[in-house]
This record gives C-alpha cells, sequence and structure tokens, in this order.
C-alpha cells in the first residue's frame, strides 16, 4: 500500500507538474503542520473557506468517489479516508490556488473553485497545513515519503 500511494502520488505529480496546461506548480511549497501560529491561521481559513463543502471534520461529501447527476464529483474527504494526503504538497497547494480544473485542463470541470483571487498563498498554505496536522501519525509520515518520492 506505501509502495502503491508512493508511486501514484509520484506520477500524479508528474503529470500534472509537465502536462497542466493553465497553472503552474511550484515545488518549494512545503507544509508545516507543527508551526501552531500557522495551524491556528489555517484552522479559520479551512472552516471559512473548505468546511462547507469538505466537512468540518473533513468527512468530505456522501458518496466522493461517484459523480452526480451534474457529472461533477462530490467533495473527498481531507482525512485519513480521502486521497489527499496521496498528493505532495506543490500538487495540494497548486489544487487548492488554481482548482482542479485549470490543473487537469483539457475540459475537465470541478466543482471546486481555485482559491487565488480569495486566499493568499500564506492562507492557503495554512489551510493545507491545518489539514495535513489532524492526519493520524501513519498517515502523516506516509505523506511524508510521497513528498520524498516526488522531490520535495
Amino acid at each position: 500500500m506505501a509502495i502503491g500511494a508512493l508511486a501514484g502520488g509520484a506520477i500524479m505529480y508528474g503529470i500534472i507538474t509537465f502536462f497542466a496546461p493553465t497553472a503552474a506548480v511550484d515545488p518549494s511549497v512545503e507544509l508545516r503542520p507543527n508551526d501552531l501560529k500557522l495551524v491556528a491561521l489555517g484552522k479559520k481559513v479551512y472552516d471559512a473557506n473548505c468546511a462547507s463543502c469538505h466537512g468540518v471534520t473533513f468527512e468530505g461529501e456522501e458518496n466522493w468517489r461517484e459523480r452526480g447527476q451534474d457529472g461533477l464529483l462530490p467533495a473527498p474527504p481531507h482525512d485519513e479516508t480521502g486521497h489527499t494526503w496521496h498528493h505532495p504538497d506543490a500538487m495540494l497547494f497548486a489544487l487548492t490556488k488554481h482548482g482542479p480544473a485549470a490543473m487537469a485542463g483539457d475540459g475537465y470541470q470541478s466543482a471546486m473553485p481555485g482559491f487565488g483571487d480569495v486566499l493568499s498563498d500564506e492562507e492557503i498554505l495554512a489551510s493545507l497545513s491545518y489539514v495535513k496536522s489532524r492526519w493520524p501519525n501513519e498517515i502523516k509520515q506516509r505523506h511524508d515519503q510521497i513528498n520524498q518520492a516526488a522531490g520535495q
């Protein structure tokens, strides 16, 4: 499982880094789940901007793996049951800043907007650091391995 997550994260990072048509990925982005001040800001940002779809306790929307009648995927959970931790920091940051549609390109549609016009880079980093701070230690360690495999 760990090798599969590592390989999947590295492959997705490579695809988006090299083939994303409209949005750049900054490989220097690094989440800081142990920075208490940043995580406190992140909780405020998450509660105000993310929790309405991804859930106050990161549970996501029901049937998040299945497209709805509108053809869009529901918001996934951000806890250990979802796939958020399968992606390197830089990809998570870019997806949040630019939105999945901009990252995937080729007419892909997503209910999630990019937050680059709403949140500062620091606020995006803070919200993602908050999310990571809530993961179990095993998941944090596996996510760190995914970052290493992606060259972060």
